[in-house]
C-alpha cells in the first residue's frame, strides 16, 4: 500500500495565501499525493503549479455549510472545471436531509455530477451533525445519485471522522461509491486506521507530517 496515493493534500482555511498554495503544490509533487484540495479561487493557481504532473486538483463546492442554492453549487462546479479542477467535494444541504427531503438532496448531488462532466465528485455529509440513522440514509442517497465518494466531514463544523461513522457508511455503500475520511486526521496512525476500515481516500492538511512519520 502506498499511503501517499490515498491523500488529498488540503488547504482550505480563509487566510491561505498564494505562496501557501504554491508550497502545498510543491509538497504534493514531492510526495506524489493523489490531489491537492483548495478553495475555488485557488484552483487556477494550483492547476498551473501542477500542470503535466499526475497530481489532481480538487476543489470544494458549497463549502463549508452546504446552504447555497443548487444553482450556485452548479455554477461553482462549472467555474472550477474551467480553471482546471478535476475533482469536486460538495457539501450537502444537511437541513434538507434532516427534514426528510431525500429528493432534494439526491437531485442536488445529481446536478453537481452533471456539471462536473464526468469528473470525480465526492459528497460531504457532515457525519458530526448526523445521527447513525441519518449517516446511513445520507450514504444511501449519495450512492443512489451516483457520486464517486461519500465523505465524512468538512472539518469546519466541529465534526471529525470517526470509526463508528465510517463503519455505518461502509455498511450502506452500493454501486461505485467509495468512502473519503476527512476531519481530524493528523497522524500516520489515524490514516492507516481509516484505510484499514475500507476508506479509499484521506483528506488531510497534515499530509507532509503523515508521510514523514
Amino acid at each position: 500500500m502506498e499511503l501517499n496515493s490515498y491523500i488529498d493534500h488540503t488547504a482550505l482555511k480563509s487566510a491561505v495565501t498564494e505562496e501557501e498554495i504554491k508550497t502545498l503544490c510543491a509538497e504534493a509533487l514531492k510526495y506524489n499525493f493523489k490531489s491537492v484540495c483548495v478553495n475555488p479561487c485557488d484552483v487556477a493557481l494550483a492547476s498551473a503549479c501542477l500542470k503535466g504532473s499526475g497530481v489532481k486538483v480538487c476543489t470544494v463546492i458549497g463549502f463549508p455549510l452546504g446552504k447555497n442554492p443548487t444553482s450556485v453549487k452548479v455554477f461553482e462546479t462549472l467555474e472550477a472545471l474551467k480553471d482546471g479542477a478535476t475533482e469536486f467535494d460538495m457539501v450537502i444541504n444537511v437541513a434538507k436531509l434532516k427534514e426528510g427531503n431525500e429528493a432534494f438532496v439526491e437531485n442536488e448531488i445529481k446536478a453537481v455530477i452533471r456539471a462536473s462532466e464526468g469528473n470525480v465528485v465526492k459528497v460531504i455529509i457532515e457525519t458530526g451533525l448526523l445521527s447513525d440513522k441519518e449517516i446511513a440514509l445520507a450514504t444511501q442517497i449519495v450512492c443512489r445519485a451516483g457520486a464517486d465518494f461519500v465523505k465524512t466531514c468538512t472539518g469546519f463544523t466541529g465534526g471529525v471522522a470517526t470509526e463508528e461513522a465510517v463503519k455505518i457508511m461502509r455498511e450502506n455503500l452500493s454501486g461505485k461509491t467509495q468512502i473519503k475520511a476527512s476531519g481530524g486526521i493528523r497522524t500516520k496512525e489515524d490514516a492507516l486506521k481509516f484505510i484499514n476500515l475500507g476508506v479509499s481516500r484521506i483528506g488531510a492538511s497534515a499530509g507532509v507530517k503523515i508521510m514523514e512519520e
